[in-house]
């Protein structure tokens, strides 16, 4: 999953990928048919571990500008937590992955349609003040992909935590 994430699809050979997992190529082919399966199954994992912290972070009890604060962070900390592997394996990677290759663009609309579920969901707990629910919750998931992006391009944590919260004022206001 890091190699992938660090050095992008493209960029990880089977070569360094069977060094770095220990496993020889012949074993990557046999258990992952191809570079393709061994990637898609890295970005389950992903999923499974990385990502499923930022969706839990919208389900922190609080009111929604506290829930969305919480989410954008969770956002920043997966983007910038690994030095060598900055962005997102999914927005980052599988994105530039995916062009015209078919699995990867299913296996890409299957996990921005994830994320923008569990925001929708989020904002549905929220009632009326949500607004307008589908729409917005493709805006905020497209906010953070737009974070992954920029960690990935090199911004610094301070500049993305700006950024989010001025994301957070916009999308959910303070009431008085």
């Amino acid at each position: 999953m890091k190699i992938f994430w660090a050095e992008g699809f493209d960029g990880a050979s089977v070569d360094l990928l069977a060094r770095e997992t220990g496993m020889p190529r012949a074993t990557l082919y046999q258990v992952y048919a191809d570079k393709e399966g061994l990637f898609l199954a890295a970005v389950a994992h992903y999923a499974g571990t990385r990502t499923a912290r930022v969706g839990a972070a919208l389900r922190q009890g609080g009111n929604l500008r506290d829930d969305l604060a919480a989410f954008f962070s969770a956002v920043i900390e997966l983007a910038t937590s690994e030095p060598k592997a900055r962005g997102c394996l999914i927005s980052c990677v599988l994105a530039d992955a995916a062009g015209t290759n078919p699995r990867f663009r299913a296996e890409l609309e299957r996990r921005f349609l994830a994320l923008e579920n569990r925001i929708r969901e989020r904002l549905e707990a929220a009632g009326p003040e949500a607004g307008d629910i589908p729409a917005r919750a493709v805006m905020i998931a497209a906010i953070a992909r737009g974070l992954m992006l920029r960690a990935r391009a090199g911004a610094g944590r301070d500049f993305l935590e700006q950024a989010a919260a001025e994301a957070v004022r916009v999308l959910a206001p303070p009431r008085h």
